[in-house]
């Protein structure tokens, strides 16, 4: 899994797999009808040169989603998300806050 490759923890929360630093979330998958998703849970501080980063509500402010509607959009974007991924490490490493 990519998310356990980066070093991350592997945990269940709100019924579904949720990637842990430090006992901080960094990311969940997220399943839907029309597409499945890695919600980063801080999203909101994270740069995203691919724009691939999208709101998951109109009212959302911190998290943000990478959808995917095909298994093989995952092993393309493979690298990209390993990289969002340890930007997200940092993001708890450096102590910042989830709040907007």
């Amino acid at each position: 899994m990519i998310a356990l490759d980066c070093g991350l923890t592997e945990e269940l929360k709100w019924g579904k797999p949720c990637y842990v630093f430090q006992q901080h979330n960094v990311v969940v998958i997220q399943g839907f009808k029309k597409y499945c998703a890695f919600l980063f849970l801080k999203g909101f501080l994270l740069n995203d040169p691919k724009g691939i980063l999208v709101k998951t509500g109109e009212n959302t402010r911190v998290g943000r989603q990478i959808r995917f509607t095909d298994v093989r959009e995952i092993v393309k974007l493979e690298r990209t998300l390993k990289a969002y991924i340890y930007e997200a490490i940092e993001v708890e490493r450096a102590g910042l806050k989830g709040n907007k």
